[in-house]
């Protein structure tokens, strides 16, 4: 497994992180969840990424409950907040900030978490009044580094001109089936020492070939579950999975899945620091970490810029 510094920070994450969002806390059986953490950690996936929503904090506690033991050091620790946890519990205001970060610690069993990250950007708080107490958390030691998800690149240089503690990573979705974030917010944060944190690199699972066109979901696939499904409806057209199927002979070529392929892909980008994968299997896991330090020559690249197409 390789590492990659998290942009101007002292973090090095591995090039592979495991995700929580839709499985851990109650989307998988917990056997499955543990099993899956045990083997991103052996494998040398040091990064791992939640948020307080996922599974309404139960993917934090399952966390801090399957982490307990190991030692500190051995895992960067990444949470979010700004989604309601509550009728009265949303956004970022201060009083949220401070209150939603000592409820993931409580969660997590930890005293700090090394990213703090605003899920959303809350356009109903005042952007200095959130700076300032993300700031306050890193000065008390709460969180050692702070980021955003899905931000886009006006509100990242707005939050860059105040003062204070300043953003570490972005956390944007991106794949080979979306490419929206190359056009402003990779730029954007590569001009100010912010590295991409990416989430669905594989659309969900569409970009591993379990879906078939014009064949129903595989039983047990994230599809036909209603707690994960989320937003793969978007990719599951015809002419979606047409162009995914033939990426399938340029993965064989290269001695790849196509999975590995649509991550070597993603972290073929510099201002990618960490791509992360959710896994329902520990065997998922071990077919992804093989991505890491894979180098997709020239010719590889446009093939797959001829399968994908335009769009």
């Amino acid at each position: 497994m390789l590492t990659r510094r998290l942009g101007n920070s002292d973090l090095v994450v591995s090039e592979i992180a495991l995700g929580s969002w839709l499985t851990y806390g109650g989307g998988i059986p917990r056997a499955r969840a543990e099993a899956c953490v045990r083997r991103a950690l052996d494998l040398g996936v040091n990064f791992i990424d939640t948020a307080n929503v996922y599974a309404r904090g139960e993917a934090e506690s399952f966390l801090g409950e399957v982490l307990a033991g190991v030692p500190r050091d051995r895992y960067v620790l990444a949470t979010k907040l700004y989604f309601p946890m509550s009728p009265a519990d949303r956004g970022l205001s201060a009083a949220q900030v401070r209150k939603q970060l000592d409820a993931s610690l409580r969660r997590l069993r930890v005293d700090h978490v090394d990213l703090y990250q605003c899920h959303r950007f809350d356009p109903e708080t005042p952007l200095e009044e959130t700076m300032g107490a993300l700031t306050e958390a890193v000065r008390a030691g709460k969180a050692r580094h702070i980021g955003f998800s899905e931000w886009t690149a006006p509100q990242i240089r707005a939050a860059l001109a105040l003062p204070g503690a300043r953003f570490t990573s972005s956390q944007p979705q991106y794949s080979m089936l979306w490419r929206e974030p190359e056009r402003e917010v990779f730029p954007a944060c590569a001009a100010n020492g912010i590295a991409q944190i990416v989430f669905s690199p594989l659309a969900q699972g569409v970009l591993s070939g379990k879906y078939r066109p014009g064949r129903p979901p595989p039983p047990g696939s994230r599809a036909t579950s209603d707690a994960m499904n989320a937003f793969i409806g978007r990719w599951l057209t015809a002419d979606v999975l047409g162009r995914v199927a033939r990426l399938e002979p340029i993965a064989r070529q290269r001695g790849l899945t196509l999975s590995q392929l649509a991550l070597a892909w993603v972290l073929r980008r510099p201002e990618v620091a960490s791509a992360i994968v959710g896994a329902s299997r520990p065997e998922q896991i071990e077919e992804n970490v093989r991505a890491s330090g894979v180098t997709l020559e020239p010719d590889v690249l446009a093939k797959i810029g001829e399968a994908l197409g335009e769009g």
